[in-house]
């Protein structure tokens, strides 16, 4: 199991604190992670560049996504549709295309500063072809070949921004259709984003994941991993 007593080191990233202040920005570096052995044949290059935003950095909830499904939803993510939000360098996205080999198309999405990064990466891991990057402005309505209603939709420490909360429960209301499972994983930071799950609620139906190996371990951290559904309509 990981080590999540400190937020740094975790298998060869440095983490940040916080995505808004962080006092100390570390230089372009590119990483190797096998997430504990399970991506055995070949491990996940990463570069990790912070000059376009705070998304070019691995951040602590995406390393726990990433395991999960590594773990436990292998042959599910085979044979699904995958879309991920807020990418950043697309650290999940590009684990499950490593692990799990899908016989779709993997869309990891971000802001256009993150586009670059994101096709480096996909290049790094010679996934051309098997993951596609594109630009995905919360709010909007999906483009270019991103599927309406994927049968998955992935996002890790998409809950860090205030302002945009509206945009993304906008989106998560847009992509998740009646068969669409969302794996959503964040750090808890201040107040305002244990509002906007109690906002989510409202309208999606969530669940805390409960078969997580570490999940005691990442708690303690106030990391929370979940799932977003469209919410059953009783007749």
């Amino acid at each position: 199991m990981s080590n999540f007593e400190g937020e740094s080191g975790l298998d060869g990233f440095a983490f940040g604190e916080d995505f808004v202040s962080s006092p100390v920005h570390k230089l372009a570096v590119t990483n190797e992670v096998d997430f504990d052995g399970l991506l055995s044949n070949r491990p996940l290059k990463l570069h990790e560049d912070l000059s376009k935003g705070v998304g070019g950095q691995a951040w602590p909830a995406g390393l726990v996504l990433a395991k999960y499904l590594l773990r436990n939803k292998r042959d599910e993510l085979k044979q699904s549709s995958i879309v991920e939000l807020g990418a950043g360098g697309g650290l999940v996205g590009l684990a499950i295309a490593l692990g799990c080999r899908p016989n779709k198309v993997i869309h990891i999405t971000d802001q256009e500063p993150m586009l670059a990064l994101m096709r480096q990466n996909i290049d790094l891991n010679e996934l051309d072809g098997a993951v596609q990057a594109s630009v995905y402005n919360w709010g909007s309505a999906p483009t270019g070949q991103i599927p309406e209603y994927p049968d998955i939709v992935l996002a890790a420490d998409c809950v860090y921004f205030e302002p945009a909360f509206p945009l993304l429960q906008q989106t998560l209301e847009d992509l998740i259709g009646p068969n669409t499972v969302c794996y959503f994983c964040f750090k808890k930071r201040r107040r305002a984003d244990t509002q906007f799950m109690k906002a989510i609620k409202k309208v999606l139906a969530v669940e805390d994941v409960l078969d997580d190996l570490e999940r005691g371990i990442y708690a303690r951290k106030n990391i929370f991993l979940c799932t977003i559904k469209r919410k059953r309509i009783d007749r």
